[in-house]
């Protein structure tokens, strides 16, 4: 069999289409084509990606007299091990419940945006009037109010990941797929282009245009009055645009997670413990330094810890993963 024939055979087993297979490895649908042609042949990076995504080794691929798959020797060694398998009922069920946790993980986050813009708005308010409280107890009053909201959303994050916990396994584990779990994945996958899409443009409108009220407070009024309620009616723009990004990151997150492409591709899977670690360690400092801040400075600008962390935690894990990857982790 030449290798023409073993491309193809082995696409047709994993049941991914030419344009699947193409965008895998970084290559056009008529690359792939003219390899299941033998019209070209791929290239040595070509063939050891296609070695890794099929399961089997370069031999197998290269060398026309063998005629059944060589498994690769990782393979080999969990070769008594055979993977989970997950249903297509139980696949169904997965999605279900992301898409519902999506909701309560948006509104979680949310709540917690809008404990820091009452806690900015009734310090403000208390300080520069019409709010009929000193500074220091507006400033307690808002930490209250903080508290309650955050403990809520805490409360809708826990419930998230109890009801998930019986697929922690695929974040971290490789795991097989029945037969139609990846044609219906992919189905669920064109709906959610259709649906979730538009929510992702309107995150990144809305966390752009957050800003403006601020800029506009600036530039027409000296009012700190108005200063302050432009704060919070920034804090709840870029909360709202938080709330889209993470409805459409979750479901899309969801189906890449069951087809195991994406930030889930089985090699990655390697780095997950890594990215939740620093991603923990991350959050727990901003929430200390917000702390501090808060009760030795100021409440009134504490809260600008939340954007600022907002924004760089995107790059603190891209550094991450790039030292992951240097490393070979």
């Amino acid at each position: 069999m030449i290798l023409a024939d073993k491309i193809i055979e082995e696409r047709k087993k994993n049941g991914w289409s030419q344009e699947e297979l193409a965008e895998k490895l970084g290559v056009t649908r008529q690359s792939v084509s003219k390899w299941e042609g033998a019209q070209s042949v791929p290239d040595l990076n070509r063939l050891l990606e296609m070695s890794r995504l099929f399961g089997v080794s370069t031999d197998y691929l290269l060398k026309d007299e063998i005629e059944k798959p060589v498994k690769n020797e990782g393979d080999e060694e969990n070769a008594d091990t055979p993977l989970r398998v997950v249903s297509l009922e139980e696949a169904q069920r997965f999605l279900r419940l992301k898409r519902e946790n999506a909701r309560q993980i948006a509104a979680g986050v949310f709540l917690c945006i809008l404990g820091v813009a009452l806690l900015a708005l009734l310090g403000g308010l208390s300080e520069y009037g019409p709010l009929p409280l000193s500074e220091d107890a507006g400033g307690a009053l808002g930490m209250v109010l903080l508290l309650i909201l955050i403990a809520v959303a805490v409360t809708r994050f826990i419930r998230c990941g109890q009801r998930m916990r019986e697929f922690e396994f695929m974040e971290e584990e490789e795991f097989e797929t029945a037969y139609g779990v990846t044609g219906m994945a992919r189905e669920v996958r064109r709906e959610y282009a259709e649906k979730y899409a538009p929510l992702t443009i309107a995150g990144a409108v809305l966390c752009i245009v957050g800003i403006v009220p601020l800029f506009i407070a600036v530039i027409f009024t000296q009012s700190e009055r108005v200063y302050v309620l432009m704060a919070v009616l920034m804090l709840l723009i870029i909360g709202a645009g938080a709330a889209c990004f993470i409805l459409a990151g979750v479901n899309r997150g969801a189906v890449d997670m069951l087809l195991q492409e994406g930030d889930y591709l089985r090699r990655k899977k390697q780095r997950s413990g890594l990215l939740s670690t620093v991603s923990l360690v991350y959050w727990m400092m901003a929430t200390a330094i917000y702390l501090v801040w808060s009760f030795q400075v100021n409440f009134e600008v504490s809260w600008i810890v939340w954007p600022v962390a907002g924004v760089l935690y995107p790059a603190v894990l891209a550094v991450t993963r790039a030292v992951a990857e240097k490393r070979g982790e």
